[in-house]
């Protein structure tokens, strides 16, 4: 799943700067008609983002981002991490997140339906998988192309929650000289 129109061409600029920085791109939106703003969701290799590697990040974009000028007039740049109901874009973040809720908006409908909420089993042989209700069918294992998948993010839960906890300690512990507690405040970084 990548960008397209606008927001790709964002997305092409910006993204060998993000490597370069030590960052991998999640997500460019452009919003609005007249006051538009270019959002880019970037994370660190190991999921992590903080409010100075925000700044970081427009620092290094901003210059060029004017000088390739992707797209025309003025526009606001924010910089954000993807948050713990985070976008799904790449297949590994389908890897990684099984197991929890997640809701998938298709491009197409199948047998009219657009929309699935259930629960992520992961990504195997090109498709997204997961543990839906399929109406009448009941609970079905499904199987979505990933080239028909127009958005998938994570629901925000208690469990979602604790494992975002989980993941943000493990890394913070991993860090040298740090052996400081984290709490659901630290996440806000």
């Amino acid at each position: 799943m990548r960008e397209t129109g606008l927001a790709a061409e964002v997305a092409n600029v910006v993204e060998p700067v993000l490597v370069d920085l030590g960052f991998r791109l999640v997500r460019v939106s452009v919003l609005g008609a007249t006051d538009r703003t270019v959002q880019i969701m970037a994370e660190r290799p190991d999921g992590s983002i903080s409010v100075d590697d925000c700044e970081t990040i427009s620092r290094g974009l901003s210059p060029v981002l004017d000088v390739a000028e992707p797209m025309p007039g003025k526009y606001r740049l924010e910089i954000s991490s993807p948050g713990i109901d985070r976008p799904l874009v790449r297949p590994s973040d389908f890897e990684d997140w099984a197991g929890h809720e997640v809701k998938l908006e298709l491009k197409e409908p199948i047998d009219g339906r657009k929309r699935y909420k259930g629960m992520l089993e992961g990504f195997e042989d090109g498709e997204v998988r997961v543990a839906a209700d399929a109406g009448k069918l009941g609970r079905q294992h499904l199987g979505f192309p990933v080239s028909l998948i127009a958005d998938a993010k994570l629901v925000l839960t208690d469990e979602l929650i604790r494992e975002a906890l989980a993941r943000a300690k493990l890394r913070h512990s991993d860090r040298p000289g740090d052996g400081a507690e984290l709490d659901e405040d630290d996440l806000e970084d």
